[in-house]
């Protein structure tokens, strides 16, 4: 309490004694695989695809961690933690079968740009070769008119126009064609030749290039057998912040996957049980942390009966923190140039990230197109899905005219009450917002005025969520209720220091099964009238 000594007029900060409870983010993934390179079993935060290149490097032939994270941000994601296994730090591996390897004995050998030619006052030389021919680059008059430092350069493999550009010879102009080269071309690059003073439009001519030569590649050690990290690895310890441990200090995320433990098993480094044993860990890190779900790949290869007796009998997991999808869905592989096959659960994470932008939590994160898809393993149909669906696989399915789309939203739960995936991450969101949002409340005076400010802060939470059609019912008394007063809190539970509030609420589930029913009535009998 303030003293207030002399007559005078006081000005004081008081609270409001409104604490508004924020809405914690859930778009937040965490991706435990292999990489070439990177922090070894350190969580690091990348959100976008250029911070997971520079931090883990490139597209890894045999491996799924850098096609899903791609496909994580291809699909909507916006921040994603990776955890890099089955290494040592600095990039090398610990294990005999490297990603770095692997990467190095199938990219193509590195080429020793050509000779250059003289352009001008610019000098020219081709970086790889024309598949048909020789390559040459033409300077040319530039379409209409324009300053005189404008022309065309025309890059042709053979007798075929490779690339064209529309450049100029002022340097400092965005079409300054040392630019515009740089950032274009695949096949040449232009160098300036003469004083930034004295650069001028090239003369209208034709002039060839040296042919490019393959620089000696060293050779690489083939992977050995059973190199790839084993169960113990991606379990990790939480103590030494290794594997699923380490994402135990990260409150932010949201949900995970696994997407190389696929790997390891279709090069037969581990077998089927290994399998479950990681899924299983990762399903109880996520029941631990009780803020995160799993996003659980199947085994690729199998067909739909398969899938059916894999979900049942080899993967008997029942748990509402996690979710499969089936089947693997077809990509493109820049670093082969043709399709690739990938586990689904890097896609499946951007969907939902991507959901929750758009929509909010609460809805499924289902009929949403898959973004980047080409192909799917194995197309479904409404038959299998029928098989599969009522014991919690998620199908991917195509559809003509709609594209690829994700077509369940079910997580492992036997727990019908838990049953959609929407619901167990919109609870998640609410425990985690309340949680947060009310650390005030530690060492309050625990009597009925803080029981109301509890009640105030909480509905008018509540409130915002029903209005975003978060929550079922007409009005926000039939949408959820917030109780904390002398019932809740006796004297016996006051004398222990406790503060208890219990918070019913009614969440909007999913229409599954959309039914419309059509009857036949004779035109003018009034029998469907209301």
């Amino acid at each position: 309490m303030p003293s207030y000594l002399s007559p005078g007029v006081y000005v004081e900060e008081v609270a409001s004694g409104s604490r508004p409870i924020e809405g914690v983010g859930t778009s937040v993934a965490a991706f435990v695989g292999l990489a070439p390179t990177g922090p070894l079993n350190q969580p690091t935060l990348v959100t976008n695809w250029s911070q997971y290149v520079a931090a883990f490097g490139e597209f890894t032939d045999g491996y799924y961690l850098a096609h899903s994270v791609y496909g994580f941000f291809n699909n909507g994601g916006s921040a994603a933690y990776v955890v890099r296994v089955g290494g040592a730090p600095g990039g090398e591996n610990a294990t005999a079968g490297a990603p770095a390897a692997v990467a190095a004995s199938s990219a193509p050998a590195e080429l020793t740009p050509g000779d250059p030619a003289e352009l001008g006052t610019f000098a020219v030389r081709a970086i790889a070769s024309g598949t048909g021919g020789p390559l040459s680059v033409e300077v040319a008059d530039p379409e209409g008119e324009g300053p005189a430092e404008r022309f065309k350069l025309v890059v042709k493999d053979g007798d075929k126009v490779a690339e064209s550009f529309d450049v100029t010879a002022k340097k400092g102009n965005r079409n300054y064609v040392v630019t515009q080269v740089k950032e274009r071309s695949r096949l040449i690059t232009v160098q300036e030749a003469a004083p930034a003073g004295q650069l001028a439009r090239p003369e209208n001519q034709t002039v060839a290039l040296g042919r490019v030569t393959p620089a000696a590649v060293p050779a690489v050690p083939a992977p050995a057998e059973g190199a790839h990290p084993g169960p113990a690895q991606y379990l990790g310890d939480s103590a030494d912040r290794t594997g699923f441990g380490g994402l135990e200090a990260v409150d932010e995320i949201a949900m995970v996957s696994v997407p190389d433990l696929m790997a390891a098993y279709q090069r037969g480094a581990i077998d089927l049980e290994s399998v479950k044993a990681v899924q299983l860990g990762l399903i109880a890190h996520c029941e631990l942390m009780g803020d995160r779900v799993a996003i659980i790949d199947p085994p690729p290869g199998l067909n739909a009966r398969d899938i059916r007796v894999w979900r049942q009998d080899t993967a008997g997991y029942d748990s509402k923190y996690a979710a499969v999808y089936y089947p693997w869905v077809k990509v493109f592989d820049p670093a082969s140039g043709q399709s690739k096959l990938v586990p689904p659960s890097g896609h499946v994470a951007g969907i939902w990230a991507r959901n929750d932008f758009e929509r909010g939590v609460h809805k499924a994160p289902a009929n949403e197109v898959v973004r980047g898809a080409v192909d799917l393993e194995t197309q479904i149909t409404r038959g299998e899905q029928d098989l599969l669906n009522p014991v919690g696989v998620n199908c991917i399915r195509a559809f003509p005219g709609r594209g690829i789309r994700v077509w369940g939203a079910r997580t492992l739960s036997s727990d019908p009450a838990w049953r959609y995936i929407n619901i167990r991450r919109y609870f998640n969101y609410l425990e985690e917002s309340i949680l947060i949002g009310t650390q005030w409340v530690v060492f309050e005076p625990n009597d009925e005025a803080l029981w109301a400010r509890i009640r105030r802060n909480v509905s008018a939470f509540l409130v915002n969520e029903w209005r975003n059609g978060a929550l079922f019912g007409s009005r926000p008394e039939d949408a959820f209720y917030v109780k904390c007063d002398a019932e809740s809190n006796p004297p016996e539970s006051v004398d222990l220091g406790r503060v208890i509030c219990e918070i019913g609420i009614a969440p909007v589930k999913p229409a599954e099964f959309v039914i419309f029913r059509l009857a036949q009535f004779s035109s003018g009998s009034g029998e469907l009238e209301e």
